[in-house]
């Protein structure tokens, strides 16, 4: 509430007033004032540095014509900032990237749980939707309700940042606006595979995409028709739900901004995001290194993403107009 000052009086300080003698004036110099230092920023990039905290939202997008409300509980998992760092007073807004995470089919974001947590660790904030039609609570999922989940994505990755742009409250200041990503898996990497290629669901806010064996899902637009953020493909060579050539063919099709694709020998539809197995620590691993390259602006991360990705008889990364094995 704004009020109104007191009034203070005109005269200075050592000014006589009726009857007074001028004070002398004092013999200690004025102390100058500090210039504050600028403000503190936290590291991001290395997996492990931060434990990592939750709180479940849920965000309520009635915008839609014809679809009703359409409730999306969200899990935020992201970093602890350091007792020394928060008592500093110092520290900058907009700390960490923002990480927005579509769950497959029937599937709810407590089944990445592990993987979510490491990019959390790791200095990333990351928000999984549980989306309404398709999730693991919904007594008779309807896939086709797929076309609907990019705007969904959206919508979260809009309620996120306005909550971050608060002063006050369990996210104020936590997020860097003008880096966000997007992942998931399965039917949850056809949506964001919409995000990133389809002109039917393009989202400025997207600056990076992480496709987990997903596919081009018919949508009311066109794929790959302009350009495109960077994107990872991750898929398993002997995934028979969503198989490698649906991946390998975004792949190929994605020829205006970086691409990259990491093949999983042996490898199916859910273990490399769903558990703590060789592959599912690759997929950590590359992960967090495509993140700190296109979100945190780290440099040498593509040369780690690499070495990360150069596993005998686990996985391998190609990139560019490299082919898949």
């Amino acid at each position: 509430m704004t009020g109104t000052a007191p009034a203070r009086s005109a005269r200075p300080e050592n000014a006589a007033g009726p009857g007074r003698t001028p004070a002398a004036p004092s013999a200690t110099p004025a102390t100058p004032s500090r210039t504050p230092g600028p403000p503190e920023r936290l590291p991001v990039g290395t997996i492990g540095s931060y434990q990592v905290a939750g709180h479940q939202f849920v965000f309520v997008d009635r915008s839609r014509t014809g679809l009703g409300p359409r409730v999306l509980a969200t899990f935020v998992r992201y970093p602890v900032i350091p007792a020394a760092a928060a008592a500093s007073g110092r520290l900058a807004r907009g700390l960490f990237p923002l990480v927005v995470f579509a769950p497959g089919y029937t599937q709810c974001q407590g089944s990445y749980a592990a993987l979510l947590n490491t990019w959390a660790s790791a200095g990333y904030v990351v928000a999984g939707v549980d989306f309404p039609r398709t999730s693991c609570r919904v007594a008779s999922p309807d896939e086709n309700d797929l076309v609907n989940q990019p705007a969904d994505m959206s919508y979260v990755i809009r309620q996120v940042l306005a909550a971050s742009g608060q002063p006050h409250g369990l996210l104020a200041g936590l997020i860097a606006p003008g880096r966000v990503a997007v992942a998931g898996h399965s039917d949850g990497g056809d949506t964001v595979a919409a995000i990133a290629a389809n002109s039917c669901c393009h989202d400025p806010a997207v600056t990076a995409v992480m496709v987990f064996s997903g596919a081009e899902w018919p949508m009311t637009g066109s794929y790959f028709t302009a350009a495109t953020p960077p994107i990872l493909f991750v898929q398993g060579d002997a995934d028979d739900i969503n198989p490698p050539a649906d991946s390998v063919s975004m792949y190929q099709a994605d020829t205006t901004g970086p691409r990259y694709y990491l093949d999983l020998f042996g490898q199916g539809h859910a273990p490399p995001y769903e558990s703590h197995d060789p592959a599912a620590l690759v997929v950590a691993r590359v992960t967090v290194d495509f993140l700190n390259r296109y979100l945190a602006g780290t440099p040498h991360a593509a040369t780690a993403m690499r070495q990360a990705a150069d596993v005998p008889r686990v996985a391998t990364l190609v990139s560019g107009s490299q082919s898949p094995p």
